[in-house]
């Protein structure tokens, strides 16, 4: 199985990947747990906070039900620190040599962003098939992630940037689209009050979100 193949594992068939910044390291778990609660397992933890690397450690360790991983990932030494702390999968905005090199010494699998062709030939190339097309709304969207499907069909895409639950539906008809990202299943202000039951009763609408 490739790493590719190993993180679409991970993902079961999950539709939509939480995409969270957290500011304060205690909100880590109980969000989590809403989370898996309404169906959405994998996470994605961004390092753009720093309680980023500390939020990951204490759900990799005290969520079981979570699979959890690194965002906003820019360089091996991010990458080593968020495997270290527990991540299973790291996503990063772009792709460079340096990152494909961290990925390749690593049993954790990268999830890089791609826009260009050239771009995607380059993860090809190294064996990555399964990629983030970021930012997806400003990039193209859905009429330019289709026009990709013949001319590079081994790739895989889980577009994030400008997606909602208005408009997911749309992205995941898209026949090269595995899931999407997206912050809106736990916004920054739900986060901070603690509105668990409110943000697991928006996973388990984005976790049935069907392809339109």
């Amino acid at each position: 199985m490739s790493k590719s193949e190993k993180l679409i594992s991970l993902l079961g068939g999950q539709p939509v990947i939480p995409v969270i910044k957290i500011k304060n390291a205690a909100d880590a778990v109980p969000l989590a747990r809403a989370l898996a609660a309404g169906g959405l397992r994998m996470i994605e933890i961004t390092l753009r906070t720093k309680d980023a690397l500390e939020a990951i450690r204490r759900v990799a360790n005290e969520v079981e039900d979570a699979v959890v991983g690194a965002g906003t990932v820019l360089n091996p030494r991010q990458f080593d620190e968020a495997a270290a702390a527990g991540s299973k999968f790291i996503v990063s905005p772009g792709l460079t040599g340096s990152l494909i090199s961290a990925a390749a010494g690593s049993e954790v699998p990268l999830l890089p962003g791609t826009i260009t062709p050239g771009e995607i030939m380059t993860a090809l190339e190294a064996g990555i098939d399964f990629l983030k097309f970021f930012p997806a709304e400003q990039a193209g969207g859905t009429t330019f992630l289709r026009s990709l499907a013949s001319p590079l069909a081994a790739a895989r895409f889980c577009p994030t940037g400008g997606i909602s639950a208005l408009n997911a539906e749309e992205y995941l008809a898209v026949p090269n689209v595995v899931c999407v990202g997206g912050s809106w299943v736990a916004p920054d202000d739900m986060i901070r009050e603690g509105k668990w039951d409110v943000i697991e009763s928006l996973a388990r609408q984005a976790s049935a979100l069907k392809p339109a």
